[in-house]
């Protein structure tokens, strides 16, 4: 592992999504212990953007932004909101000079799929009909990564908002754990195979899996938007990110796709390590390049 990563481990809480409750006040005492990043020069506002029921969002404007994105937070679809991604939202804002969109979707168990997805959904709509309709892209980590590539699915098979790119920052896409790296990584930092477990019998709710839940499913990937997947080493949905990437390919897609070496699940955190910032700052240049080219 990545030395100036593995100083922070003992940091880290347990990875654990057993009691939800618990684990979101967690995530959020974690979240307000980082101090608050300089939004100097950006407009920040929170909107309600109509939807069944209506969805919170907090919109990030850079001077001169170019395009938006539709971003949707990590959380194993249980735990975050908007004030928990608040710094993460601001860094993809000021390294892409795009607009961020951050959603504040349904989280489960309370609320189980489709509910992410239909507010997911419900925002990228607006969007279409709000912004600029054809720089518009959809990204996110982890679960939010996962809730990304199925509103791209959905968007596609009901000729829905024409979605220019795709950001996939170790999205969790297969229910199925059935790689290699979902079976072996039971003890890696934050994400390890027993969370990932509990993630997706929340979202899950007990009802079956289907292609817009879990987006590795999906048996034709064709027609589907560009896109950037960054991976994890140590992190259990590595290879289905890395398959997922290479189906997309197969199918005529355009994908970059990096492997990032000695890093874990959610690492990109550590602000002060040099591979964080360089995974930081290509997920901003990728998603610029998209939205301005």
């Amino acid at each position: 592992m990545d030395p100036e990563l593995e100083a922070f481990l003992p940091l880290f809480p347990k990875a654990d999504l057993e009691d939800p409750p618990a684990a979101r006040k967690g995530l959020a005492a974690l979240a307000a212990s980082v101090p608050p990043p300089d939004t100097t020069g950006m407009h920040i506002e929170d909107v309600m953007v109509p939807g069944n029921p209506d969805v919170p969002v907090r919109i990030y404007r850079p001077q001169n932004a170019h395009g938006a994105v539709i971003w949707l937070h990590g959380g194993g679809f249980v735990m975050g909101d908007l004030d928990t991604e608040h710094t993460w939202a601001t860094r993809v804002a000021q390294n892409s000079d795009a607009v961020v969109i951050s959603v504040g979707y349904r989280l489960a168990p309370e609320n189980p799929f489709p509910a992410a997805l239909d507010d997911a959904y419900a925002v990228l709509t607006w969007a279409a009909e709000n912004l600029d309709p054809d720089r518009i892209a959809v990204g996110g980590h982890s679960a939010g990564g996962g809730l990304a590539a199925a509103v791209a699915l959905r968007a596609r098979d009901e000729r829905g908002p024409r979605i220019r790119f795709q950001l996939l920052n170790q999205p969790g896409l297969d229910d199925r754990q059935e790689t290699w790296s979902a079976r072996e990584f039971t003890d890696t930092p934050w994400m390890n195979r027993a969370k990932v477990t509990a993630s997706w019998r929340h979202y899950l709710g007990g009802a079956p899996a289907t292609q817009y839940s879990s987006p590795a499913r999906a048996t034709d990937l064709s027609g589907l938007p560009p896109a950037y997947i960054a991976t994890a080493e140590f992190c259990p949905n590595r290879d289905e990110d890395i398959d997922y990437a290479v189906r997309l390919m197969r199918a005529g897609v355009s994908v970059e796709l990096h492997q990032w070496p000695g890093t874990f699940h959610g690492s990109q955190a550590i602000l002060s390590a040099e591979v964080s910032q360089r995974q930081n700052a290509e997920l901003g240049a990728a998603l610029r390049r998209a939205l301005e080219g």
